[in-house]
């Protein structure tokens, strides 16, 4: 075993007590643990490059002392049982001289440094209307691996690195293919770069084309991981309202917006209302935009979930100017964990896009593009989406039945009817921070919507998803949330 301690021949201090010194600081300082194993006194004796007597004579003081301890037939090993006093009298060598003082960050540094960045990992309950997670125990997990394990046999080089930064070909091939048929995206293959999911997507583009202080609008409310990606890069952010036809393309206009670079919409099923940008606006919005020399991000993250009604085509799919990027993500259509993704680019933009994308991480995991590229050319992507796209419909009628049973006209349903999440205004005095709070008690997690706004939020707004719950979970914690907000406005009385 590898065990590495540090000892110095010309040290004036004893071989044998520079093992027994750096050994008692370790076991002192927690890098050994109570129980853990020590090599025997010969192996590590010969990596050290000293006499087994050395090693053995160190060992000796630390059984004296109580640090160690042996047990005939298994080996030497740290005492399970520290006495207090050992763990209380560390050495004053032996501790950490902590340097408290700031480290001196970037300015993309400093625009991490913010405690309400990440998410607040979410509390185990019951029943989770989390957002933006599929139905895991109905992905075909038996066929991917059988996908898997074909390329694990057959291609060694799934083992190398690529000369391809922009994915491999046959995947991105089938991906323009799929776009083609079923979003009526205009691409070639050679337009496509496969990425890390949708968020390394957005953060190329944004280091790509941003500098400090450009503009960026984004619709208001927004996806905050996108915003997220645009502040760290330091971006200024103008937020334009969104109704149920969409971004309100006419405030574009009212105003001017210094150094403007980019607008970011999710105009299939803008995040988080569920609203859809309509055809006279996606039309007005590229107008827009190539008179105004702007890149428009098309952010298409659920697309494929449409219930009732022909999909809109996508934006860029309409776009005469090469003025919009496509981003796009299996993390919703398969699984999270699967990070691949990929943007549409303009010819003009994909050679640095793909110099940019070999610094980033050289190139996405090539087993899972080979598996990726079967999945879909074989006609299983295709017939997944089907299968979802009937049990979310299910579950999303399920979800609005129980809403207007236990709130009737009190609950507001917002966007059309497509997603794996629909947004739901709750007429209620009860705060948005209480209900969460309160529900989380119930055994049900359901987020607010108020941080997705840039600017102040009207409240009582929750995004439901309701892709990974089966219809007596989404019935059972409506029921749940409706009793907290009841319960709540009662003893408010």
């Amino acid at each position: 075993m590898d065990f590495a301690i540090n000892i110095d021949p010309d040290a004036p201090l004893p071989l044998h007590r520079q093992v027994y010194e750096e050994l008692r600081q370790a076991i002192l300082l927690g890098r050994l643990i109570s129980g853990e194993k020590l090599p025997s006194t010969r192996s590590l004796a010969q990596l050290l490059g000293v006499s087994r007597a050395t090693v053995t004579q160190g060992y000796e003081l630390l059984l004296s002392e109580g640090y160690l301890e042996t047990i005939v037939g298994s080996g030497t090993f740290v005492c399970r049982q520290l006495p207090d006093e050992l763990l209380n009298t560390a050495p004053i060598e032996s501790k950490l001289q902590l340097n408290n003082s700031p480290v001196p960050l970037s300015a993309y540094g400093k625009s991490l440094n913010d405690k309400a960045f990440l998410r607040i990992p979410e509390q185990a309950v019951e029943i989770s209307f989390s957002y933006g997670r599929p139905a895991f125990d109905k992905f075909p997990l038996d066929l991917w691996r059988k996908l898997i394990s074909r390329h694990c046999q057959l291609k060694p080089s799934v083992l190398d690195y690529t000369d391809n930064s922009l994915g491999y070909q046959p995947l991105r091939e089938a991906i323009a293919a799929y776009l083609s048929r079923s979003r009526a995206v205009n691409c070639q293959a050679e337009q496509i770069i496969i990425v890390g999911g949708s968020q390394q997507g957005l953060d190329l583009i944004t280091r790509i084309l941003i500098d400090r202080g450009d503009g960026i609008v984004v619709e208001e409310p927004g996806y905050l991981g996108a915003r997220r990606a645009f502040l760290a890069q330091g971006a200024s952010l103008f937020p334009v309202p969104v109704d149920q036809s969409g971004l309100i393309v006419n405030k574009l206009k009212t105003g001017i917006i210094p150094n403007l670079k980019l607008v970011y919409v999710t105009p299939s099923h803008q995040f988080p209302t569920g609203a859809v940008l309509s055809l006279p606006r996606r039309l007005e919005l590229l107008a827009w935009a190539q008179k105004a020399g702007v890149i428009i991000i098309e952010d298409d993250y659920d697309s494929e979930y449409r219930y009732g009604e022909r999909p809109i085509p996508a934006l860029q799919g309409l776009d005469q100017g090469n003025s919009v990027i496509y981003v796009g993500t299996f993390s919703k259509v398969l699984f999270p964990a699967l990070r691949l993704g990929y943007l549409v680019l303009p010819q003009n933009l994909v050679n640095i896009f793909a110099r940019a994308k070999w610094l980033a991480d050289r190139q996405c995991s090539l087993l899972e593009q080979y598996a990726l590229t079967d999945f879909i050319t074989e006609g299983h992507l295709e017939r997944h989406i089907r299968k979802m796209r009937s049990l979310y419909n299910q579950r999303r009628q399920t979800l609005v039945q129980s809403l207007f049973s236990h709130f009737g006209n009190r609950a507001k349903i917002l966007g059309e009817n497509a997603g794996m999440h629909l947004m739901v205004k709750i007429d209620t005095q009860i705060s948005d921070d209480e209900i969460v709070q309160s529900a989380a008690l119930s055994g049900v997690s359901i987020g607010a919507a108020y941080p997705q706004y840039l600017k102040d939020s009207p409240g009582s707004e929750f995004i439901f998803g309701y892709a990974e719950l089966n219809e007596q979970q989404i019935q059972e914690g409506v029921r749940r949330l409706a009793r907290v907000i009841h319960h709540s406005e009662g003893a408010g009385v």
